[in-house]
């Protein structure tokens, strides 16, 4: 299942399939994806803006199940690894430990949508609401289907690495302006990005749930089942 333009039609438009693409991946993850103790919700409130899906760990659950990276390295591979002195100081500076009524919030998954950055306000309360979690200790996966605007001229992942440590990752190709991020919010804090352009398929994204230990969320799949249910009249807008 190809990526799709949806630059096409308009923020309401696209929201429909973002809801619906949300809910797919909350309930593959909560169909055994995630390892016993751990569990997804979406539009959950955390500190801040909803995210679209949160990972959530029973109070006294161990990590077990899940891949660990020096034995299966994530397929999207290691971006930047940043272990300076300064940037874990800065990193540990106010950690606040956020924890939900259900469990202690371990991981957050977004997906961009046109208002994340549609203005200066948006763009930037995206970006402290991300490094907020990074920075607390709550790992952060973002998948962007749209272009870098005036906003994120070097895109999302860009955007928040230098909110995070104000050093460049390695540059991404023009012709692949989307993007899929996975950031490991341990020491070191670890990105792992992935470009796309319109008719890419999706990767398989690493969520990490501990630092260094992650599942694998099946964006592809989760991504086709929201749009096997889409009105045919927007299926053909974006194609």
């Amino acid at each position: 299942m190809p990526l799709h333009d949806w630059t096409r039609v308009d923020a309401g438009t696209y929201h429909d399939f973002h809801r619906g693409w949300s809910i797919e991946i909350r309930n593959l993850l909560n169909r055994g994806i995630l390892p016993d103790g751990y569990f997804a919700m979406a539009d959950q409130r955390v500190s801040g803006p909803e995210p679209d899906v949160v990972a959530l760990e029973r109070t006294g659950s161990r990590p077990s199940g899940g891949m660990v990276v020096t034995e299966t390295p994530p397929r999207i591979k290691q971006t930047a690894r940043v272990e300076t002195e300064a940037a874990a100081y800065a990193r540990r500076a106010d950690r606040i430990a956020i924890r939900h009524g259900l469990g202690r919030v371990v991981a957050m998954i977004e997906l961009v949508s046109p208002g994340n950055k549609d203005s200066k306000h948006a763009i930037a309360s995206f970006i402290a609401k991300a490094a907020d979690f990074v920075r607390t200790g709550i790992h952060f996966l973002v998948v962007d289907p749209f272009p870098p605007g005036p906003r994120d001229p070097h895109g999302i992942a860009q955007t928040l690495w230098d909110e995070l440590v104000g050093e460049p990752l390695p540059a991404q190709p023009r012709d692949r302006p989307r993007i899929v991020a996975a950031f490991d919010a341990g020491e070191p804090l670890v990105a792992y990005v992935e470009s796309l352009a319109v008719g890419d398929p999706l990767p398989e994204a690493p969520l990490f749930l501990a630092p260094g230990w992650y599942v694998n969320v099946p964006l592809e799949e989760t991504y086709r089942a929201a749009w096997d249910v889409t009105p045919r009249p927007i299926q053909d807008l974006v194609f």
